[in-house]
């Protein structure tokens, strides 16, 4: 029977700090993006980064003894809250991790406004890719008549309102095109490329995995392409659950998918208030991705793996 996993945090820290670092050169141009993205091209919550937003890649000198010093920092963050778990259901154990999809797991392979533009040119859109992103900015802070939930079964027609009021172009054409790239792999990548060990080593351990993520159907064909949806367990998405986080019933499902208690369970995710406050507003632990959990690749921390932040379509 395969052994209970006590103190998750500590052998996530492990097996973080026990693989190679990050590549510098695996980001385009030498940069890596702040990006949070949307399943359908969105850079934002646009109050902290952007896609237009980018750092330089950190010196190989920041490598494994800044990954040690972030590691000690992290059990200092979690330290408070670890306690007042204690408090609540006695010494910690996690048989399960909740991960988020968009800016935890994977991110858009290029900027949401880059993409627009470029297959939007045939179709006659005109705008640069600064409008384009805050032409993007200013209809997604509307509200969203049609429905309480943005993402729908497939999302097609908040994300056709988002296509046309971004561009100025309502093209069916254009947005089915643009529309059906973000299903490919062309569109996305992993975080972390050894992502894949951690995640084996933990369901070896016996802790199950399940994907909690505000994304439309489109999400299941998107981990088949990218060849990660069989690391995990369960997949729990906010068109299907008909609850966007930060509404703890997302979580809750996806702990009754993996057949576990709320307090049993920890999700990572980049944003604090759909990820943390959402996650422990359904009794779940609950860990900031870049802060509390650098990324799940060792010798990688905050600062080295900058780009790692959330949400495209």
């Amino acid at each position: 029977m395969a052994t209970r996993i006590t103190n998750l945090s500590r052998l996530l820290t492990t097996l973080l700090h026990e693989t190679p670092p990050f590549p510098s050169g695996s980001s385009s141009h030498g940069v890596i993006g702040k990006i949070r993205a949307d399943p359908f091209g969105r850079s934002g919550s646009f109050s902290h980064y952007s896609s237009a937003t980018a750092v330089a890649v950190p010196k190989e000198s920041d490598g494994v003894m800044g990954s040690r010093r972030v590691g000690l920092e992290i059990l200092g963050v979690l330290k408070d809250y670890e306690e007042y778990r204690r408090s609540l259901y006695g010494e910690i154990t996690h048989k399960a991790l909740l991960v988020d999809a968009v800016g935890t797991l994977v991110v858009p392979s290029q900027p949401m406004a880059q993409i627009y533009r470029e297959i939007g040119e045939k179709y006659g859109v005109e705008y640069s890719e600064v409008e384009i992103l805050n032409r993007y900015r200013r209809a997604y802070g509307q509200p969203w008549g049609r429905s309480r939930l943005r993402y729908v079964d497939d999302g097609r027609p908040f994300w056709q309102y988002i296509v046309s009021s971004s561009t100025g172009c309502s093209d069916s054409q254009y947005f089915e095109e643009l529309y059906n790239y973000y299903t490919t792999e062309k569109a996305w990548h992993l975080c972390d490329p050894d992502a894949e060990k951690v995640f084996k080593a933990l369901r070896k351990a016996g802790v199950k995995l399940a994907v909690v993520s505000n994304f439309d159907t489109r999400l299941r064909p998107v981990l088949r392409a990218l060849n990660c949806d069989h690391w995990f367990d369960a997949v729990a998405v906010s068109a299907e659950v008909e609850a966007e986080k930060p509404n703890p019933t997302i979580f809750l499902k996806a702990c009754e998918l993996l057949g576990v208690k709320p307090e049993d369970a920890v999700h990572v995710g980049d944003d604090r208030r759909n990820d943390v406050w959402g996650a422990r507003d359904a009794g779940c632990d609950a860990w900031l991705w870049g802060s509390d959990v650098p990324v799940f690749q060792g010798g990688c921390s905050k600062d080295r793996c900058p780009g790692l932040r959330k949400r495209s379509i």
